[in-house]
């Protein structure tokens, strides 16, 4: 039987805007995270962010991260590109090196990357040494969804918890985010084309955002071959022990989603980019319990007071550091490599 990937959200929430929000604060962006099936390498958080305050200035945040602890990153701000329509609708968000475009909505999508990433290594990301070697970088991918969407705090909107539902949203605005499978290859200038077939997750969001009050998160998600599915959101308690002070959470059993909340999360008390553990515990509605196994694989760090983006002139400092990169991920009997995003402020680090 066919899954409806599209969970019943309206494919007119898929396209991107046609025009510059009046709400000079509007923020509108498009991101992957992608995992090579092998395990070879992961592009974690490649981005395109724009602002209606100065809407042709798009930031991007483009990674490639290996296990090795190699990582390219080539984050700034560049000039928007052209915007491609289709029926009177904007099909695609893109600035500088990095595009993204809809071939249909909530099914399909694809994502090109051309341009200059700077050779580095995580760990001295970690002590926040700048700098790397310049290499053009090629990146192709074809995505296709392969569950149903999911908005982090929609179980809490549809039970009428409005409260809970907008603290999230207040995180990242009107979204959603869906997993799929995809084809691809990726080009580093002086080694061979690599291609690859691999999963990953889509984030569409729209609206207002500030990391402003952020007190750090945790965040998950993963595609088995299976179809199994799972996601998480977690903001941290205030002391570690407790259950988190909100969480959602959702599995897909290829057929069917289901909610839940966290009952453990791999907070980010400390940092391994490779081999670090990263379990987590869900339990669902009807009160049973899902465990996953995981361990961080490919890894890049974002120090604090060090902006995502790069020198994108509307880019603000982060308030605490952040990690972004791969999983490798067990559920019973299957294994997959998919995301991993946390933040902490230092000061909750088990070494502070």
């Amino acid at each position: 039987m066919a899954i409806d990937v599209t969970g019943g959200y309206s494919e007119e929430s898929d396209y991107l805007l046609l025009e510059r929000p009046t709400n000079l604060e509007m923020r509108e962006s498009v991101s992957m995270w992608i995992s090579d099936r092998e395990g070879r390498f992961g592009f974690p958080r490649m981005a395109v962010e724009a602002v209606a305050a100065d809407w042709e200035n798009r930031g991007i945040e483009a990674n490639v991260t290996f296990p090795s602890g190699r990582v390219l990153s080539g984050a700034g701000g560049f000039g928007a590109q052209h915007v491609k329509q289709m029926n009177g609708r904007s099909v695609s968000l893109g600035g500088g090196p990095l595009r993204f475009e809809v071939k249909e909505p909530l099914r399909h999508w694809i994502m090109n990357f051309d341009g200059t990433m700077y050779d580095r290594n995580v760990a001295d990301q970690v002590r926040g040494l700048d700098g790397g070697e310049p290499r053009r970088v090629v990146i192709e991918v074809d995505a296709r969804m392969a569950a149903p969407p999911w908005n982090p705090g929609e179980r809490a909107e549809r039970a009428g918890n409005r409260g809970a539902a907008l603290a999230v949203g207040g995180v990242g605005g009107q979204r959603h985010e869906q997993l799929f499978t995809c084809v691809g290859s990726l080009s580093i200038e002086g080694e061979p084309t690599e291609h690859f077939e691999g999963t990953g997750l889509r984030i569409r969001r729209t609206g207002l955002r500030s990391l402003s009050e952020f007190v750090g998160h945790c965040w998950l998600s993963a595609l088995f071959r299976s179809g199994k599915a799972f996601g998480i959101l977690a903001f941290p308690p205030r002391i570690f022990g407790e259950e988190p002070s909100f969480s959602e959470a959702f599995i897909f059993d290829g057929s069917k989603k289901r909610y839940g909340k966290v009952r453990e999360a791999p907070w980010l008390t400390h940092f391994d980019p490779h081999g670090g553990e990263c379990n987590l515990s869900i339990e669902l509605e009807d009160g049973e319990i899902v465990n996953i196994e995981g361990v961080t694989h490919d890894s890049l760090f974002l120090p604090a007071d060090r902006p995502m983006h790069g020198d994108w002139s509307l880019d603000a400092p982060l308030p605490m550091p952040f990690h972004q990169g791969g999983a490798l991920y067990r559920w019973d009997d299957e294994e997959t490599y998919g995301m991993i995003e946390r933040s902490l402020p230092r000061d909750r680090w088990k070494d502070a």
